[in-house]
């Protein structure tokens, strides 16, 4: 049984309530996921400029937006046009969470987003395969998000995961915690959406062990075979690993 502890990689010292630093992640063979490579959190559309440069002093180099157009038209982004950061947007939803009566949110009422993680991999496997290439090219630090940083973001981090050769474990582990960095943040959302979605702010396990069932059923447990079915070339996996694993 691994010892790892995900508290290990909260980062405190950047102005958000669920960012994390990807590297620390026990792999196999005794190996471990670099440091210093990949940021994780929720939207930066709170950070003041005080705040956006606390994030590019800690060597942030890159954003990747994983939210949708219509979320980014309304809740905005710090790091569009700002100076020094490559800023790229690959959404992974088709359509805006902010609006409960939107079709993908009506869906989310009555499934567990376990479910939308997999519409992801099948329906956006293009995009999932488009950010694995902008996190391989990218210089400097990558910070990527969504509007909480525990979906969308928990797919791409779990697929990182699953590449280097983290457990299921682990990966779940990862996952589940986010809740728990988040909920006195989201607290106050709760008394303003419909029951049915309360579910859709939490960050149950059982959301990540349909995803990765549906990896085992569908790829094998192999996540680079959903990636390169979808455009990622073996060499593009294969530098991905190098620029990820550590010793």
């Amino acid at each position: 049984m691994s010892n790892y502890n995900p508290d290990t990689q909260l980062i405190r010292e950047l102005p958000f309530v669920n960012c994390r630093e990807l590297g620390g992640m026990p792999l196999a063979g005794g190996k471990t996921f670099r440091k210093g490579v990949f940021l994780r959190s929720e939207s930066p559309q709170w950070l003041t400029p005080e705040g956006v440069k606390k994030v590019k002093d800690y060597g942030v180099k890159t954003v990747v937006d994983l939210r949708g157009v219509e979320e980014i038209r309304q809740d905005g982004t710090p790091f569009i046009d700002e100076p020094g950061v490559n800023y790229y947007n690959v959404p992974l939803l088709n359509g805006n969470p902010n609006d409960t009566k939107d079709q993908t949110m009506e869906y989310i009422k009555t499934h567990v987003l376990g479910d939308y993680y997999v519409i992801i991999a099948e329906e956006m496997g293009d995009r999932l395969a488009e950010v694995m290439r902008i996190l391989l090219n990218a210089d400097g630090i990558t910070l990527f998000h969504c509007q909480h940083g525990k979906d969308r973001t928990g797919v791409v981090c779990a697929l990182l995961y699953l590449i280097c050769g983290a457990s299921r474990e682990d990966i779940i582990s990862n996952y589940r915690i986010s809740y728990e960095y988040l909920k006195d943040f989201l607290a106050p959302l709760f008394k303003r959406i419909p029951k049915e979605l309360h579910h859709a702010f939490r960050s149950d396990e059982e959301n990540m062990k349909i995803f990765l069932d549906y990896l085992d059923r569908k790829w094998d447990g192999d996540a680079a075979k959903l990636l390169m079915a979808n455009g990622l070339t073996g060499s593009e996996i294969e530098a991905l690993k190098s620029k990820c694993i550590g010793d």
